[in-house]
């Protein structure tokens, strides 16, 4: 089934994420592109969200870490 421009946005937004934290020695397992209608309708669909999921504490602080020191660059 072809994807909206919408859909393969995010995967390509989740994917480039994917890459830049796993450089850094961060693994966000959950990652996952979402749309807020059943997946039938995702060839139609006029937004789509890159969604995180959750990660614990200690890669929490990894990214924090990550993200000061690229604040600060």
């Amino acid at each position: 089934m072809p994807r909206s421009p919408k859909i393969q946005e995010a995967l390509d937004a989740r994917d480039a994420l994917a890459a830049a934290l796993g450089g850094a020695g961060i693994q966000l397992p959950a990652m996952d592109v979402r749309t807020p209608w059943a997946d039938d309708r995702e060839r139609d669909a006029d937004y789509a969200l890159v969604h995180l999921g959750v990660c614990s504490a200690p890669v929490a602080l990894l990214l924090a870490e990550v993200i000061r020191k690229g604040s600060t660059s």
